[in-house]
């Protein structure tokens, strides 16, 4: 193997790979160098050197250089398997660098490609030099993909596996939102509207902050389009999700309430210390505020990166007393400094354990013993509370698993068996028994005579069934010691 050729082989490489020619190069002398260690002992210190303009290459044994015809020699002997099973390891990792570094620039930017196959609801998507995975986790919910379909999503991660590039995909990213605004918006991509702040439920809802430096511009008309033409195409992308296009400011006065749309917010109150806002709105606009399973309230906290509670003033005022009489109780707490911690957002003991000591003893005025004291205090009651909470928790879980485990109740028949019937006439009997003992002589011969009857009934038939001049005569006479007996 002589210059020309080698220059030959990297020229050709470097033309056909796209790879760089000083990895050739130095794939090269690796193969060299592994293919010639075979012919020499692991004591002896080996270096193969490649002129870059000439493509001759020399062996360094030891510090000296071998002659070149004895190279040339030793060249001929090597394994040609050997150097070119180097040679492709060499091309593969350069292959796979080059790959990396184009992918790992494409990250939170969008691609386009088309789904090969669906291997158990993952989808393997051609990018054209590489396949890349679209994870489940990363698809908008109820979409389905068959072989052949296009898909647009962004890069979201770049690995090395072994010999191979793995690229992963996403179209549940909120810069993925971001991309289709920039290709569907003329101005987003123009930079002429800044796209702000994103906060996204992917399949659900998203909530877009948008901002221009020209007044004359309107940034969310211009970002809906005329009749909503240009915000059309991106709901479609994303399957139906409902997206909300708000006007961003710096001041959280204005930014907040521009958040909650589309409730109607009456007052904003900052609380610096806890980086967090309550927003006060009416008792009609509740519900809409808080939006559904919360979700809007949610969305509007991501959106400006500040936590929101959502009350109307009737709740203000009940919390405020209520955290009142529990700071109260905390020792070394006097009225004036619990009602400062709730002017300063400060409505729980959880709350008021994240306080530092320094900073409560700038807003009281105690000594830093006393300040310890009373976060210490803090400390435990939000501790027993989260204790309660999670019992709590755990015994309405408790409760609802039971109701699922218990059977049902069954039902009563519709037709009564024979115990029932003989059950229930039991207790008729014994319900009719005392009346009879306590509706008096009258009552008594009319329920003989009665009974005489219908014992007549049940005979007729037999064969020694008495006449009918005995029955009358013995009830007569029946009749006749009722009377005697109530006259004595």
């Amino acid at each position: 193997m002589n210059g020309n050729e080698i220059l030959r082989i990297v020229d050709a490489i470097h033309r056909d790979k796209a790879i760089d020619s000083e990895v050739v190069f130095e794939g090269i002398e690796q193969a060299i160098l592994s293919a010639a260690r075979k012919h020499f002992s692991e004591e002896e210190q080996l270096e193969v050197r490649i002129d870059r303009e000439t493509g001759e290459p020399a062996l360094i044994c030891d510090g000296a250089t071998l002659d070149p015809e004895l190279l040339g020699d030793l060249l001929g002997r090597i394994s040609a398997q050997t150097a070119k099973q180097v040679m492709i390891q060499k091309i593969r990792e350069a292959e796979r660098d080059m790959l990396y570094e184009e992918y790992l620039e494409l990250r939170s930017q969008q691609v386009s490609g088309q789904v090969t196959r669906v291997d158990r609801g993952t989808v393997i998507v051609s990018l054209g030099k590489i396949e890349a995975i679209l994870p489940r986790s990363e698809q908008i919910r109820k979409e389905n993909y068959r072989t052949g379909d296009r898909v647009r999503a962004i890069v979201l991660d770049v690995r090395k596996t072994g010999s191979r590039v793995r690229v992963i995909l996403s179209r549940t990213h909120p810069d993925f939102v971001r991309r289709l605004f920039e290709v569907e918006i003329p101005e987003v991509n123009d930079r002429i509207i800044e796209v702000r702040s994103i906060a996204r439920e992917a399949g659900n809802r998203s909530k877009v902050a948008v901002s221009c430096s020209d007044s004359s511009i309107d940034c969310v008309g211009a970002c809906v389009g005329v009749r909503g033409a240009r915000i059309r195409g991106i709901v479609e992308e994303l399957a139906g999700e409902r997206i909300d296009i708000v006007r961003w400011n710096d001041s959280l006065q204005i930014l907040v309430p521009n958040a909650m749309q589309p409730a109607e917010v009456e007052d904003v109150i900052l609380c610096q210390m806890l980086g967090k806002v309550i927003v006060l709105v009416r008792e009609d606009q509740l519900s809409l505020a808080i939006g559904k399973f919360g979700q809007n309230v949610r969305l509007a906290s991501k959106l400006v990166g500040w936590d929101i509670n959502v009350m109307t003033q009737t709740q203000l005022d009940q919390q405020l007393d209520k955290s009142i009489e529990a700071f109260c109780v905390a020792p070394g707490v006097t009225p004036e400094l619990a009602e400062n911690l709730v002017s300063q957002g400060f409505f729980t003991f959880d709350d008021l354990s994240v306080i530092e000591p320094d900073q409560l003893a700038e807003m009281s005025g105690l000594p830093a013993e006393d300040c310890d004291r009373i976060i210490e205090h803090a400390d435990v009651e939000s501790a027993r509370l989260e204790i309660e909470e999670r019992i709590a928790a755990e015994q309405r879980k408790y409760a609802a698993s039971q109701a699922e485990i218990s059977p049902p109740k069954p039902k009563k028949p519709l037709q009564q068996t024979e115990e029932e019937v003989a059950a229930a006439n039991t207790e008729e009997g014994e319900e009719v028994q005392p009346a009879i003992a306590e509706s008096g002589a009258d009552i008594s011969g009319a329920d003989i005579s009665d009974g005489s009857d219908v014992g007549v009934e049940e005979r007729i038939g037999e064969e020694d069934s008495p006449p009918a001049e005995e029955e009358t005569v013995t009830s007569a006479a029946v009749d006749d010691s009722s009377a005697v007996s109530e006259e004595l």
